[in-house]
């Protein structure tokens, strides 16, 4: 029962002072953020890395030039430190030695430079293509817009947005390492040509061999992969349902059920885990093994060579060396092989999903070249399918046995399904979806809460930092939301859990309709604003609403008699059409299906509906209980 008192607790009518606590602004941050990321090749997996390589392909040649002078002077080194066995440490000669020694010293110091230069660059590359496919990967999202739940999985957006677009940097080594593996190969085995022509035939065809043993399991590991990607995107989406509800699933007793449900997922993506760590195991095995059997090979070889006096010993040395310093382009080879079959799998994911449509497309242009802009002034609106139409600049409201019919009437007249809706005499669907979306605001009452601060969750599409408290105050103040501020340790800059978890059903609601309110729209479209408040709250958002919105286009869906006898007229829906339309009370009077729908919500002894019943409160209760 405390609980119930508190929800339906009196709230004080005057308005809250709101103050700015100041924020940092990350403007790091904001300095990584790409205006235009570019249009991305959706050929193929193996097209879109090499369209990340080609957006910045200065920035990429460099890198290739740093990784291939990082690897060549490391093949340089080992004829140097021949020079200095053969020239001086041998002959004995301390001046020829400590020139040669000094120059080995500076190639290294050198090269150390260089290789720090590689990395910077590197980095920058994998952070450039990160930065990119994340802002193309957003984009996408926004751009789907409503449909985007329809066409793909919470879990497949995740799992992209944060293991492919990292796996797809990654792969992005070989433009640097990668290249210089190849020319420092080369130049090693140019060099042994000058010492031993066996041995650099062996050389020369040692490492084709190594290829041909890792190419099968690069091959297994792509389709290894490719499945573990998939079961990863489900039961990251299976994540994400239970976190979102599992209050209710407790409250409902299902938990165990889905509990189990995941279970078994995670036992399946396990065992596919299990099978790519043991593709990818032998591939790094073969990277590790197969070049330290390469270097004993060839180091045997140049011994027995050394023995038959073929070759000097700084020769051997120099041999030696130069197998040794070829260790790390062979691996490199491999390591790249294995990254890149990697970044493939995960660029066809993300080219997949960029290559989704919108489920509504744009307006089609005109013969004049471009679609019939939106009504300059206000204007009606009308569903012919349902027979609802809004006037402008008054309060319509949607009464139906069935919430989804009057949500359907709101859809089509938001154009976020295909109609034969009209604005202003103009089909929606023949006018520019921007302009649609710049105007008409649909506020569902299930909308999405991102986590941030209460200020971030109201601004809505306006930035924050610049908000207008004295609007932001209008609007809470509208919504009855001021007792959610003043309940917040830090009022509106405290942190808020994402979907708004750490608020209760019923302000959560508020918050939605605050944030609709403060976007001020020509025209609102709000799905069961007040479905989860007690009937004191309600009666307050009712009354403010209308006062707020005075003057402007607004359309509610809701049962309820104290939000209906606020509005200027009423359909009744009936199998989603209008059976009936008129004032809140001349209905309730004369419709006596509309009188029993709206029943629920009133005394029974009350014919006008103004008052509340105990049902109502019951149900309320049992909202306000499961929400928490």
């Amino acid at each position: 029962m405390t609980l119930k008192r508190r929800s339906l607790k009196r709230v004080p009518p005057k308005r809250v002072p709101l103050k700015r606590v100041p924020l940092k602004r990350a403007g790091r941050a904001r300095d990584l953020v790409y205006g235009d990321p570019g249009v991305p090749d959706c050929r193929g997996g193996g097209r879109y890395l090499w369209w990340l390589v080609t957006r910045q392909a200065g920035r990429s040649a460099a890198g290739a030039l740093l990784g291939t002078t990082w690897l060549v002077l490391m093949a340089l080194a080992p004829y140097l430190l021949s020079r200095a066995v053969d020239d001086g440490l041998e002959p004995g000669d301390r001046a020829a030695l400590a020139g040669w020694s000094t120059a080995l010293l500076g190639l290294g110091v050198f090269n150390a430079g260089v290789s720090v230069l590689r990395h910077r660059t590197m980095t920058k590359v994998r952070m450039d293509a990160n930065f990119r496919s994340v802002k193309l990967v957003v984009g996408q999202s926004t751009r789907l817009g409503a449909g985007l739940a329809r066409q793909t999985g919470t879990g497949e957006i995740v799992t992209i947005g944060v293991g492919d677009v990292l796996t797809i940097s990654q792969a992005l080594t070989v433009v640097g390492p990668g290249v210089g593996a190849v020319a420092a190969y080369a130049v090693v085995a140019g060099l042994l040509l000058s010492v031993s022509l066996p041995l650099a035939a062996v050389v020369l065809l040692g490492v084709p061999v190594i290829v041909v043993l890792v190419g099968p399991p690069m091959g297994r590991l792509r389709g290894a992969e490719t499945e573990y990607r998939e079961r990863q995107g489900v039961l990251t989406a299976r994540i994400g349902d239970l976190a979102g509800g599992l209050r209710v699933l407790n409250g409902l007793g299902g938990k165990g059920l889905f509990a189990d449900a995941f279970r078994r997922d995670s036992q399946l993506l396990r065992e596919q885990g299990y099978r790519v760590g043991s593709v990818a195991s032998w591939i790094q095995a073969l990277g590790v093994g197969l070049p330290t059997v390469f270097l004993a090979v060839v180091t045997w070889l140049a011994a027995r060579l050394a023995a038959q006096g073929a070759l000097t010993i700084g020769e051997l040395v120099s041999v030696y060396g130069y197998v040794a310093v070829l260790v790390a382009p062979v691996a490199f080879f491999v390591e790249c092989g294995y990254q890149l079959s990697r970044g493939v799998v995960a660029a066809r994911r993300v080219v997949r999903f960029l290559a989704l449509e919108p489920l509504l497309p744009d307006a089609p242009h005109s013969a004049t070249g471009s679609p019939p802009d939106a009504p300059a002034e206000p204007a009606p609106l009308h569903d012919p399918q349902s027979g609802v139409g809004v006037a402008p600049g008054a309060l319509t409201a949607l009464a139906g046995a069935r919430p989804a019919e009057s949500a359907a009437v709101v859809d089509r007249l938001g154009r976020y399904t295909e109609s034969a809706a009209t604005w202003g005499g103009v089909r929606l669907d023949a006018i520019a979806l921007p302009r649609i979306r710049e105007r008409i605001l649909v506020a569902d009452n299930e909308a999405d809460l991102f986590a941030g601060t209460l200020r971030d969750l109201l601004a809505g599409r306006r930035d924050p930092a610049g908000t207008d408290d004295a609007a932001l105050g209008r609007a809470v103040h509208a919504a009855v939301a001021d007792d959610i501020v003043l309940g917040l340790p830090d009022g509106l800059d405290s942190a808020v859990d994402a979907q708004g978890r750490s608020l209760s059903g019923g302000q959560r609601q508020r918050v939605r309709l605050a944030r609709a309110l403060f976007a001020e729209p020509e025209v609102l479209l709000a799905v069961e604003p007040t479905s989860a408040l007690d009937a004191h709250t309600e009666a307050a958002v009712a009354a403010r609403l209308r006062a707020a919105r005075a003057g402007r286009t607004t359309l509610v869906t809701s049962t309820s008699p104290l939000v209906l006898d606020q509005a200027d007229l009423v359909y009744y829906l009936v199998d989603g059409k209008v059976a009936a339309s008129g004032g809140h009370r001349e209905l309730l009077e004369e419709v006596p299906g509309y009188r029993a729908l709206v029943a629920r919500d009133t005394d029974p002894d009350d014919g006008d509906g103004g008052g509340t019943g105990g049902s109502r409160e019951t149900r309320e209760f049992g909202v306000e209980e499961a929400a928490r």
